[in-house]
């Protein structure tokens, strides 16, 4: 009897079971649209996310995918090389396969990866060493090679290509890998060990879909643009058209090394403090504020606990939001010295000039360095430099070169804060042509280079910096400086066309007024030659010894070294943009 009760419960369970595995028509109405929803979600990687949105990280098109490529495996080895202290010799060549296809092969002679995290670091987002460190670096998200290496396999469905090696007793590693999307890390193809000549660095292969071309924009002028912010490093480029360019280094000193520093209490949220009074390892409030953030000793840590009336000896994983939030409030009231500036390496206006005068050939140049400045707490210095006249096309409007931390910036030009503020300044101050909220006309060279722990780049794709008041500032206090430089130089320059346009009119009327004078004063023609030698000798003394002068001073402000001041007699003789100078000057001869 007891066995068929068993039998019976059992069958009553099993009609329950498929009751509920086939819900009836009635039950399936009653059922909750959410229900259904909830069903089709599920989480996604950032790998995904970034697959379908390539867009944001620099893939916009063909052409753009060929410079972001060529520019993040550039980025990854100047930062090698200048970490190991090693002086930068970078090779880069495109091989075009036709139909859109081509191959990017990267050189350097850096320090080289170690086996095990070549996989990880470049088929792998979001992995990296610079994300939590403060101090001035290329490279910032760990987005941008891995990046490069997905776009690569989306398209053309070919393996990244890695050789590295990081000393001469090691051997060479090649690998050959792939990014599994789906779950954000690497598939390895292949790994062993190889052959190679050099004793320590690395070579990236990528095949890809794209598109070369030349311009503004273009993997040219983008390599020739980190030869000028880049002086001390050597740059062999081989354009898809098997046409080889070399730029040599300008100098044989690396940019000083840079040290990594905490972060300043005036650029901290209070969410981001909440999370650091949890994750903290120091016992007490003072300790925490003392060596968790930079410029806070001990005496500006307790003013800090009295603002907010917090005991010193608090236990930081006891501090509410409503402690916290009086601790931020404290934080602002409270009076810190700014953040220390050995985080951040600036180029210097003597680098910058030979980098400039290295590849853009010009008549004038100028360049300054700001004194440090900070935005949210984040330390940060302006650089700007001018070139002037040459072969620069006059009636284009000026060339801008931005720059962040030794990076060329070539899109978005338009979103920057660099090109916002060169539209600001009122360049007609400074002799440029300049319409109402454009940039300025003129053969000119406008370069601008921001330096900091952490750029404020506006999107992913790091294209654009963001528009800080402190920014800004910084950055037209800066174009103004070389401005008045450049003014100057025009300045002294016109004043020797007025001088030379005066001389040249009272030569040509000379023989003229010895005529008159011999005929009022009824001299003959041995008296009329000695007098107009005579009236030519008052004439050089008067005009010409000045000249000489005035072209020194040329000659010092163009940064020449004593070469030939950069315009010719054609420009001499008077431009319609000088026609008020030419009306002074005749009114004065008059």
């Amino acid at each position: 009897m007891q066995k068929t009760l068993d039998l019976d419960s059992f069958a009553d369970k099993e009609e329950k079971t498929v009751e509920q595995a086939e819900p009836s028509k009635e039950t399936e109405k009653k059922q909750p649209i959410a229900i259904e929803l909830a069903k089709k979600q599920r989480a996604i990687s950032i790998a995904e996310f970034f697959e379908k949105n390539r867009h944001l990280l620099g893939f916009d098109n063909k052409k753009k995918a060929l410079l972001t490529t060529v520019k993040e495996a550039v980025d990854n080895a100047l930062d090698a090389c200048e970490e190991a202290n090693i002086l930068p010799d970078i090779s880069i060549e495109i091989i075009d396969f036709g139909n859109d296809r081509f191959r990017i092969i990267v050189e350097d002679n850096g320090p080289g990866i170690v086996k095990k995290q070549i996989p990880y670091i470049f088929a792998r987002l979001l992995y990296g060493s610079k994300f939590h460190r403060l101090k001035q670096q290329r490279g910032q998200q760990g987005i941008g090679i891995t990046a490069s290496v997905m776009y690569g396999q989306l398209t053309t469905g070919r393996a990244a290509k890695i050789i590295s090696r990081i000393s001469k007793d090691h051997p060479a590693v090649y690998t050959e890998l792939k990014l599994n999307t789906t779950k954000n890390k690497p598939d390895i193809l292949k790994q062993e060990e190889t052959e190679w000549e050099k004793e320590h660095g690395t070579k990236v292969e990528i095949d890809l879909e794209a598109s070369y071309m030349k311009g503004l924009q273009s993997v040219d002028e983008y390599i020739k643009e980190t030869a000028i912010i880049n002086p001390h490093s050597t740059i062999i480029y081989t354009n898809p058209k098997a046409e080889q360019i070399i730029y040599p280094r300008a100098t044989d000193k690396l940019p000083k090394e840079t040290k990594e520093i905490k972060p300043h209490p005036h650029g901290v949220e209070l969410g981001i403090l909440i999370k650091m009074l949890q994750n903290t390892e120091y016992r007490t409030l003072q300790a925490f504020l003392t060596n968790e953030f930079s410029r806070v000793g001990s005496g500006t840590a307790k003013q800090i606990c009295e603002n907010a009336a917090v005991l010193p000896n608090t236990k930081p994983g006891r501090i509410n939001r409503e402690m916290a939030e009086k601790l931020m409030q404290a934080i602002q009231n409270t009076k810190i010295m700014n953040p220390q500036t050995d985080c951040i390496a600036p180029i210097g206006k003597n680098l910058l000039l030979k980098g400039l005068q290295k590849e853009v050939k010009a008549e004038f140049y100028t360049s300054t360095t700001r004194p440090p400045s900070v935005y949210r707490g984040n330390p940060f210095i302006v650089e700007a430099a001018i070139a002037y006249g040459g072969n620069l096309p006059a009636e284009d409007s000026v060339n801008i070169m931005r720059y962040a931390n030794r990076v060329p910036l070539l899109y978005q030009q338009g979103a920057c804060s660099i090109t916002s503020s060169v539209i600001k300044t009122n360049w007609r101050n400074y002799g440029l042509k300049q319409s109402r909220n454009s940039i300025p006309i003129g053969p000119c060279v406008v370069l601008v280079h921001m330096a900091s722990v952490w750029v404020p780049f506006t999107s992913e794709a790091k294209e654009a910096i963001a528009h800080y008041p402190e920014i800004v500032k910084e950055i037209k206090l800066a174009l103004q400086e070389c401005g008045r430089d450049l003014g100057s130089y025009l300045s002294k320059k016109r004043r020797l066309k007025k001088e030379l346009k005066k001389i040249d009119y009272i030569s040509k009327y000379l023989p003229h007024v010895s005529i008159a004078l011999k005929n009022i004063l009824n001299l003959d023609d041995s008296q009329k030659a000695r007098l107009e030698e005579y009236l030519r000798e008052v004439l050089e003394k008067s005009r010409s010894m000045r000249l000489p002068d005035i072209k020194n001073e040329i000659i010092n402000d163009s940064e020449l070294n004593g070469e030939e001041f950069g315009f010719d007699e054609e420009e001499l003789n008077g431009d319609s943009e000088d026609a008020d100078l030419e009306e002074e000057g005749s009114e004065d001869d008059k």
